[in-house]
């Protein structure tokens, strides 16, 4: 995946609308952790938050694995940090490394991305086990753009911890 932003179209039909503000908000968590070692990225925010920019990435790769494989496509698979269904489990990175991390992510990415592309419509709909309910492409993909905004919120404050920096 790349680390480089471009920015969403200002004219684009929905779908591709959609895929571009979910790419962007990918590429901006990778950015908000370019550059940092691995203890850099497994510093917590504060006691006793176990929040940190690897435990975001490994929670993220949860996401993907989640929305896209298991509910849109519906694969019986385990998450990625926890075969017990836990996900709390992915905010551990105590013992992970970026290759580690980046690597499930971005290996979820390029599922989450093929599942996507090969939907006939964002009508196209999974089942999400946890909420009882049927969802369509179109809610999981406006679910994760929520989720990875709220997050690299997060991650703008983490990274100004660990060095100072700042910004998109």
């Amino acid at each position: 995946m790349s680390d480089e932003r471009v920015d969403p179209p200002l004219l684009a039909g929905e779908r591709e609308t959609l895929r571009a503000y979910l790419d962007y908000h990918r590429a901006t968590l990778a950015m908000k952790c370019q550059g940092l070692s691995d203890e850099d990225l497994r510093r917590q925010s504060m006691p006793p938050s176990t929040l940190s920019l690897l435990a975001l990435v490994r929670h993220m790769a949860e996401v993907e694995r989640a929305w896209f494989r298991r509910v849109i496509n519906g694969e019986d698979i385990p998450l990625v940090w926890s075969d017990q269904n836990d996900y709390q489990v992915a905010y551990d990175a105590s013992a992970s490394t970026r290759s580690e991390a980046f690597g499930a992510w971005q290996t979820e990415v390029r599922h989450a991305r093929r599942i996507e592309e090969q939907a006939e419509s964002l009508d196209v709909t999974g089942h999400q086990v946890r909420w009882g309910k049927d969802v369509s492409l179109r809610l999981v993909m406006l679910h994760l753009i929520h989720e990875y905004a709220r997050h690299n919120g997060h991650a703008d404050f983490l990274r100004e911890g660990i060095d100072g920096t700042v910004g998109a």
